[in-house]
Order: C-alpha cells, then structure tokens, then sequence
C-alpha cells in the first residue's frame, strides 16, 4: 500500500504536491456540523465511533484535504484519568476542582486507553477504513504544559499566573503533574498510532507563554515522552513560539508547526534544515477577501519553492466564522500550484 502524502512530506521525501490539512477543520465552521451539534454535546461525538468517523470525514469529502484529524478535545483523555472537566460554551473546557496540592494529583490515574477510550480507537480505525491511500489520519494530544495550565487554572488564561506559581513555588506538584500527564498522553497517542493513525500532533497551544529556560526546565523533558512513543511520524506545534522553535526541534518532532508570526523561511531556519515544517497562514486571513487569502498562501508557497518537507497549514485551528468554501478554494490553489512546479 502506498503511504499517505502527508507522511512522504513528514519525512522530506518529495511529494506530487504539497499535502494541505487544517487544524480544527472538523467542526465549527461546517454546517454539518452544526446540525450534529445541535443535538449532541462534542464529548457525546466523541463517544459514538460511527458518529464521530463522520464528523471527522466531512472536511475530507467537502475540501479534499490530504489528512483526516480525528475530531476529538485535548481534554478528553484526562477525563478518564478522573478529571471533572466540562466544555463550556464561550469559555472552553472549565475543570470542577483544578489541581492544587500533590494529593490532588496522587488522586489522578493512569489509565490504558483501550479501557478509558475504547471509542476513540475504534474511530480511528473506522476513518481509516474511509480515506483512500494518500490520505492520512492525524491523531493527536495535547501538549503537557497546555492541559497542565487547563487544570491547575481551571479555565482558559493567557497570563498562567496560577500555573507559574505552581512551577516556581511548588516544583514537586507540578514535576509529579507532568509525569503523569506525559506518560497517560505517550500511552494516549501510542493506542492511536496502534490503532491506524498515519501521524500524531501534540498541540502545546500556550506553550510560548514561557520563557526558554522555563521551557526547558519544567516542560521539555515531558513533550519528549511524548512524540517518543510512537513510531509514525510526528509534528510538534505550538503558538507564539518564534523564541522556542530551536528548543521545540531538539525535544522531538519529525515536522515543526509555525504559526502564522514568524515568516515560514525564518522559522525554518530557526528549526533546522534537518526537519519538516507545517504552516503557516494566518487563520484570520479566511475571513477577509479571497484575493488577500489568495496572495498570502501564495507567498507562502513562492517562498518555499518546493522544498521538501513542507506541509501546508493554519497558522491556528480554523475559525468558527470561516466560509466553508474559502478552505476548499486554498486545498485546490495549493494542490494546483505545487503540482505545476512538479511537473514543470
């Protein structure tokens, strides 16, 4: 069987075309979705292989992408780690009682996923099952430090004043935290690869709200547990992290995610010619007109010039308010455009 272009890509191997896929491209901005939605809760998806195979495969038949990314939260393995944690609309997931002490963590288990989601595997090999031989499935987890800031917080922040005083003053809750998330998130995604996923992505969303030394310290130690624990391949991704991009290659990661901050070539650079990279346009661009869209990704793709090893991208997950079409314009401008450079 041929391997799906995306994991050519990951290994910098050359491709046809550039693989394009989008993060969050299941769900918010599809109307589809939204009729599911009207009658499930996301975690409910989540719990219905057959329910949540579809959900994920509508930016698929809709868009063309190169890669199925299984529709899921990167809360939803913590849940059976005994975590009460609900979604909350406006404001995202909003933990019952955030972890304060070191019992607090003694208390969390380990679960193995065939026992905690049993679901979520099955979805996977369901997806699979649907996706022709160039298309990938894109399992993935949350980053340490961003699920670690979810449950110490609470609730969503941008400042992790909770989370740096838990770091700072009380080094051995949040070391013990991070050993177990890391090992609970290794077995997460090593189930997933396991169970057919071609690629794994740990999104470390917030994790550029740290410092270098802060990073290297209490978190790099844990994100490599992490993408060691499967054998396909594996992108490392993280927003507002242009000063982190070195550090975030030497923990682990066959492709390196931009956001859309940092020029694609400068981070790729920063990264080292050694890696792939996937990016990097602006979320936001999608909401204004085609035409600036148009000429941003182009600029992207005139800037790489067909270097192997690019994967195409969000800068971010795709914006709710995001016209459908607009994303199934950028896959056919992309596939159209680097298939000519190809063949020329």
């Amino acid at each position: 069987m041929a391997e799906p272009l995306l994991v050519r890509a990951a290994r910098r191997e050359r491709v046809e075309r550039t693989p394009v896929w989008f993060m969050r491209q299941a769900g918010r901005s599809l109307p589809e979705y939204r009729e599911i939605r009207k009658r499930y809760g996301l975690f409910d998806v989540c719990r219905q292989p057959e329910l949540c195979a579809e959900v994920t495969l509508q930016p698929v038949r809709r868009h063309d992408v190169d890669a199925a990314v299984l529709f899921a939260d990167i809360m939803l393995p913590v849940i059976g780690m005994g975590v009460d944690v609900q979604l909350v609309e406006g404001v995202g997931p909003v933990v019952e009682r955030p972890i304060a002490s070191l019992a607090d963590v003694e208390r969390l288990s380990v679960p193995d996923p065939r026992e905690s989601v049993p679901f979520v595997l099955e979805t996977v090999k369901l997806v699979r099952s649907e996706l022709r031989e160039d298309q990938a499935v894109v399992g993935f987890c949350g980053g340490p430090f961003t699920v670690a800031g979810y449950l110490i917080e609470g609730k969503p922040t941008r400042e992790f004043a909770a989370t740096k005083r838990c770091m700072y003053a009380a080094p051995e809750v949040w070391h013990a935290l991070m050993d177990k998330l890391s090992t609970a998130f290794a077995r997460y995604v090593g189930a997933k690869a396991e169970a057919g996923a071609d690629v794994i992505q740990v999104f470390d969303s917030w994790v550029g709200a740290l410092s270098v030394d802060d990073y290297l310290e209490f978190v790099a130690p844990y994100s490599a547990r992490i993408l060691e624990a499967v054998a396909v391949p594996t992108i490392h991704f993280g927003t507002g992290t242009a000063h982190l991009l070195g550090e975030l290659a030497a923990v682990g990661g066959d492709v390196i995610g931009l956001d859309w901050r940092v020029p694609i070539l400068r981070g790729w650079e920063l990264v080292g010619e050694d890696r792939a990279v996937q990016g990097n346009l602006d979320p936001a661009l999608l909401l204004g007109p085609w035409e600036r869209t148009r000429n941003s990704a182009l600029g992207i793709l005139e800037a790489v010039d067909g270097r192997p090893g690019h994967i195409f991208n969000l800068g971010h997950g795709v914006l709710p308010d995001t016209d459908p079409d607009d994303l199934g314009r950028l896959v056919e401008l992309v596939h159209e455009r680097t298939a000519a450079e190809v063949a020329a």
